[in-house]
């Protein structure tokens, strides 16, 4: 119940920030094209408090998620839609800016964080740990099928020569039921190949059944599971599985897996003294697809190079950041709408809050990061062209200027009606992902 309650707490500073950043921008966008406005809320529903100055009425409301600027004459039906410095007096290419003022924020300020994170703290990866070398293919993957196999390397993807596995793995993401073409490397001999990823089931995106090679670490333990009872801890470095060799997650994964409930027989390394421990797995139905696990994430253990950057380097990192970022936004989007990817990623207040809360107890840097990830991602769900928000709002500008007249009052309102539907079918089904995920399969 703690924990419930703290992640509710971090969900309402996440959200409750992003959407004030948001509407921030509307309100300065309108003030500076001097637009009245009557209302800057901290907050929906009724007004708890607050003070006026000038002709705004700046409130905290009863619900504390988020906010509103509230605009005169904002819809024909209003009192004062005749008031000379309402919204809609205004010049059309006005309105246009003050719809796109708000998604702006968002982009400025993910920029912003970053570009102040890296400032204080900046990680990369050594150069030698991004080296896109396959460390497991799995059976029947389209990878396997491909003809890809343990140790190759990647030397060309597309276009691109030497990828890391950060660009490889940004493509799979991004290309189910499309061809990745490939240039491999093979005891110094090269090929070329393609691979098409599918959906993954769990991941729901482009999943090529492969990944990289490493030393394969614990990344978490979970408490009262088979691991947990056997002494393995996080940070432990695993060596061996029934004396198979560990340099993939899902070589791993993939022995937990099949191990058809047996004991499996684990070699690890923890303050350099290497270990043996059995442990007997346990069935789970918590996850789809059901399967035998043992209880620990595995992850790879990588050289970390931790610095300081000046402003202007911060600033161009945390620009191609943002830029992988949004581009990884739309490319999801994009397999959605095209039916390559599943919407079972998007989520809804209650998975947002789980990773509001874990990001929050990581510590300062995390919270921004994944502050940064929304911002974005809430920018650029705002501009889509679904009316009712800012993308919607800005299309019917457009038109309107490419017309050269105002679209007429019943059609407004009803796109508006539409686009009211439109987003309570998004909410309920991401609310719905969110519950799905933390009810047992089956």
């Amino acid at each position: 119940m703690l924990l419930f309650g703290e992640n509710v707490l971090w969900l309402l500073v996440l959200i409750g920030v992003m959407i004030m950043i948001h509407e921030l921008g509307h309100f300065w966008a309108a003030r500076y094209f001097d637009v009245k406005v009557e209302a800057f809320s901290f907050g929906f529903g009724p007004r708890l408090f607050g003070f006026r100055r000038g002709d705004t009425d700046y409130r905290f409301s009863l619900i504390m998620l988020g906010g509103y600027v509230k605009m005169a004459g904002e819809q024909p039906s209003d009192e004062n839609h005749d008031d000379p410095r309402g919204f809609l007096a205004k010049p059309r290419w006005q309105r246009l800016i003050i719809a796109f003022a708000g998604p702006l924020m968002n982009v400025v300020l993910a920029v912003a964080l970053l570009t102040g994170l890296y400032m204080f703290k900046f990680q990369k990866v050594a150069d030698e740990d991004m080296q896109a070398v396959i460390g497991h293919v799995m059976v029947d993957s389209p990878a396997a099928k491909a003809g890809i196999q343990d140790n190759d390397r990647i030397v060309r993807l597309d276009n691109k020569k030497n990828p890391t596995w950060e660009d490889v793995g940004l493509k799979e993401i991004a290309s189910a039921y499309r061809p990745m073409y490939l240039t491999i490397e093979r005891n110094g001999k090269f090929f070329d190949t393609a691979v098409t990823p599918t959906i993954g089931e769990r991941s729901g995106m482009g999943f090529a059944g492969w990944d990289e090679r490493g030393q394969i670490q614990l990344g978490a333990v979970e408490a009262g599971m088979p691991a947990d009872k056997a002494g393995l801890k996080k940070g432990d470095l695993l060596m061996t599985v029934n004396g198979q060799p560990i340099h993939s997650q899902i070589k791993f994964q993939e022995i937990t897996k099949n191990s058809g409930g047996k004991p499996i027989e684990v070699e690890y390394l923890r303050d350099g003294k290497s270990h043996v421990v059995t442990v007997q797995p346990v069935f789970s139905n918590v996850d789809s697809p059901a399967r035998w696990m043992i209880g620990v994430i595995p992850q790879q253990k990588l050289r970390i190079i931790t610095t300081k950057l000046s402003f202007p380097a911060a600033f161009r990192e945390s620009i191609q950041a943002n830029g992988k970022g949004a581009l990884l936004i739309v490319q999801f989007l994009k397999g959605m709408l095209e039916r390559r990817m599943s919407p079972k990623n998007l989520s809804g207040p209650i998975g947002i809050g789980t990773m509001a809360g874990a990001a929050a107890r990581e510590g300062p840097a995390e919270f921004f990061q994944l502050m940064c990830m929304v911002s974005l991602n809430l920018a650029i769900f705002n501009l889509l062209p679904i009316p009712i928000l800012d993308g919607g709002v800005i299309v019917m500008l457009l038109v309107e200027m490419t017309m050269q007249r105002d679209l007429s009052l019943n059609v407004k309102e009803a796109v508006f009606k539409v686009g009211f539907v439109c987003i309570m079918v998004i909410v309920a089904f991401a609310i719905y992902n969110d519950i799905s995920k933390i009810l047992p399969a089956g």
